[in-house]
């Protein structure tokens, strides 16, 4: 069992937790994933290592309340566990060597791109931030993003907080005027990252991007998580989870990622609200009300 250490609410739909966790923490470096289960029947789920404590022997992860599993999640609070916690999985993001870098964050994937970019700033490395939302009362880690990036543009879809419009914006213009960059990290919604490599390609800018599909074990097993990638004019099929989760943008099939992203959507939405009426059967008959205090 793993207990959780903190719980930090970002926004409506997006929780921060502390995870004492000490095996995890000290080998986890940006870029990796755990998979963790809520408990015995739940199931397994991946979600990005948001940073780490060697030290304490914490995992921090962020998440975003979208189906059963994250629900179940962020009913837990500070002193419960969590069932199982593992990893770190995956490939840290190849980071030597690189002077200038442009970091794009979508949403919840901001969480992700953080200690990736908190990483460079350590390393000496130049960072120019771009992060966006669907409006400001979604924005998060504005603040850990600024400390470690010399340029840091937020957008929002609706111009509610920084400026109007999406993340290839500022990256086009930056790209028009001659900014060049040793790479650009994007991270977040398969249809922003398809479309930072858009706008990157007319530059020949190179773009890393990390995808993060269905995932079940983690260890290439299920298969759930295959990419296909084009090589040379040719398709290969790769596994997010051992190969990645971070891939050359440009040769990626985005297309069938999403397509693949929607099949168990009304799956997601059917387990969700069972557990929404789930959680509320268990409120109404406590009637000492202490599932509605938490």
């Amino acid at each position: 069992m793993y207990k959780i250490l903190s719980k930090k609410q970002l926004n409506p739909a997006v929780t921060q937790m502390q995870i004492l966790a000490p095996l995890v923490a000290k080998k986890a470096q940006p870029g990796q994933f755990i998979i963790l289960r809520v408990d015995e029947d739940g199931e397994r789920i991946p979600l990005t290592i948001a940073g780490a404590d060697a030290d304490k022997g914490s995992v921090k992860i962020i998440f975003q309340i979208v189906g059963a599993t994250t629900r179940a999640l962020n009913e837990k609070e500070p002193g419960d566990s969590i069932r199982d916690f593992v990893g770190p999985l995956g490939n840290a993001t190849e980071l030597d060597g690189l002077k200038k870098v442009c970091i794009v964050g979508g949403g919840v994937g901001c969480a992700i791109a953080m200690p990736i970019a908190q990483e460079l700033s350590k390393k000496g490395a130049e960072v120019t931030g771009i992060i966006g939302f669907r409006t400001k009362d979604l924005v998060i880690l504005e603040d850990e993003f600024r400390k470690c990036c010399s340029k840091l543009c937020v957008m929002t879809d609706d111009g509610s907080y920084g400026e109007c419009g999406n993340v290839t914006m500022p990256l086009g213009q930056m790209l028009e005027s001659g900014e060049k960059f040793d790479m650009i990290i994007a991270i977040g919604p398969l249809v922003m990252m398809k479309y930072t490599v858009q706008t990157a390609r007319p530059f020949g800018a190179p773009v890393t991007v990390s995808m993060n599909p269905i995932m079940i074990d983690g260890t290439g097993m299920c298969g759930g998580c295959r990419l296909t990638l084009n090589k040379n004019g040719e398709k290969v099929t790769k596994f997010a989870c051992v190969d990645g989760p971070d891939f050359n943008g440009y040769e990626i099939d985005f297309d069938e990622a999403m397509a693949r992203g929607r099949m168990y959507g009304e799956f997601e939405r059917h387990a969700y609200e069972s557990t929404c009426n789930l959680f509320s059967k268990d409120v109404s008959a406590d009637s000492n009300g202490q599932k509605g205090a938490q």
